[in-house]
């Protein structure tokens, strides 16, 4: 599989949650990488495949010409596939550590990208430090990548623009919903954020010369008090017709404990599994406040709804892809991109890196001082913040009536990146612009 050349390799994987704009930050270390090493190689699913030494020759992908390489860059969820697998202390079992560096000595490799969220930073710090303990000469790079845009020092993460974009829109589509009926209504949309609610914060930006909603916003970063909830919402319910209120997923109470319907599971980094808050506030309505209730939980759904993505999100991930091959080439190790704003009008910001001590296990919260004093609302300085990242659109191609995106399927059988339906339109104007 190996190319014919003197150059070294790299390799590159991806781990945790789908988002919209993961595989433009793999398309970016791809271009990047185009004329300094020799092959880019792909782990599928995640550090598993360097494990169960099973890859992708990403080089192929510039070989099939600009319009491969410009579909994977807008085609949502993971195109190597993913994992959520926790690397042991390597001074406690250094098994995993040795096959994984015996691999990078076999396929010639002087790169590691890793793209993902916090978890994944937790294996490019254990694998960093691995590195050090060998005087390995391999630079390890964290490529960042969360919805939930809680990594420390990045301005912010790609992949949450489009999220934040498809939260907005839809709590507006959720107003247009229940203004219609005058009765007195009670919404409550449920969105991730177990520790963080930058997702949950971008429901604000829903408002608009005609719309006000969501009229209540909860975080997890305040402590939830149900009878300030009541409350909040009755005094609405004397000046409107229709309430909407959104709710992060990791609300809890003075005590910790999470405002949930049911009990909560932990996954394999032993972080809780959280569901119900929505729930369990209609719930709670329904007992204390005879109006027509009901409760949303938007979950999953803004991780891959390309059709609303950010060209802005879409650009940042594939400069930080690039900027992870540049940061390698110039001998950075042990670090992650991140993103630095110097200005908000107009929207500016820089690509650097950080060391990934620094960041790994570490969560960014939204600053209390962008939450209003009693804890129901944002505030002008979050909207300011949040309002760059979710602009521009990207053009979608489509087929049959639906978005025809990219294969992602690919990594399960070994194939490469195919595009699976009838010759499509070239988008060719569109990527000069924004990425290449």
């Amino acid at each position: 599989m190996t190319q014919q050349t003197d150059l070294p390799n790299c390799i590159v994987a991806q781990s945790g949650g789908p988002t919209v704009a993961i595989n433009a930050s793999l398309a970016g270390v791809i271009h990047a990488s185009v004329g300094h090493y020799g092959t880019v190689y792909g782990s599928i699913n995640g550090i598993l495949g360097i494990l169960n030494q099973n890859y992708l020759n990403l080089t192929e992908l510039t070989a099939s010409g600009r319009d491969a390489l410009q579909q994977l860059a807008t085609t949502p969820a993971m195109y190597l596939g993913s994992c959520r697998y926790k690397l042991k202390d390597y001074r406690e079992d250094p098994s995993d550590y040795e096959k994984i560096f015996e691999q990078f000595d076999a396929l010639n490799i002087k790169g590691f990208f890793y793209i993902g969220g916090n978890d994944s930073m937790d294996t490019v710090l254990k694998l960093s430090d691995y590195a050090a303990s060998i005087g390995s000469d391999i630079r390890i790079i964290g490529i960042p990548k969360t919805i939930d845009n809680d990594l420390m020092i990045t301005d912010h993460t790609p992949g949450f623009g489009s999220a934040a974009k498809y939260i907005a829109s839809t709590l507006l589509e959720i107003a247009h919903d229940t203004i219609i009926y005058p009765v007195k209504s009670i919404t409550i949309v449920e969105i991730m954020g177990r520790d963080a609610g930058w997702l949950t914060a971008a429901s604000a930006l829903a408002r608009n010369t005609y719309c006000d909603a969501p009229h209540l916003i909860y975080l997890p970063e305040c402590t939830f008090n149900t009878e300030d909830f009541l409350a909040d919402v009755r005094e609405l319910l004397t000046e409107r017709d229709n309430v909407i209120v959104a709710v992060s997923e990791g609300i809890h109470d003075a005590e910790g404990n999470y405002i949930s319907a049911g009990e909560s599971a932990t996954d394999t980094f032993g972080h809780s599994q959280l569901s119900g808050a929505g729930k369990a506030l209609e719930l709670l309505i329904k007992a204390s406040i005879p109006v027509k209730v009901r409760s949303v939980e938007i979950n999953i759904l803004q991780r891959c709804a390309a059709h609303l993505s950010s060209a802005t999100d879409l650009k940042e991930a594939f400069f930080s892809g690039e900027k992870a091959v540049t940061l390698a080439l110039q001998g950075v190790t042990a670090s992650m991109v991140v993103m630095k704003r110097t200005s908000d009008e107009p929207y500016t910001i820089v690509y650097d890196y950080a060391k990934i001590k620094n960041i790994a296990n570490e969560a960014k919260s939204v600053p209390r001082k962008w939450i209003n004093a009693r804890g129901n609302n944002v505030t002008e300085e979050m909207l300011a913040y949040l309002t760059p990242l979710i602009q521009g659109e990207v053009p979608v191609t489509y087929y049959h009536g639906l978005p025809s995106y990219g294969c992602v399927a690919s990594c399960r059988t070994g194939s490469q990146f195919l595009i699976k339906s009838p010759r499509l339109p070239s988008r060719r104007g569109f990527f000069t612009n924004l990425l290449f």
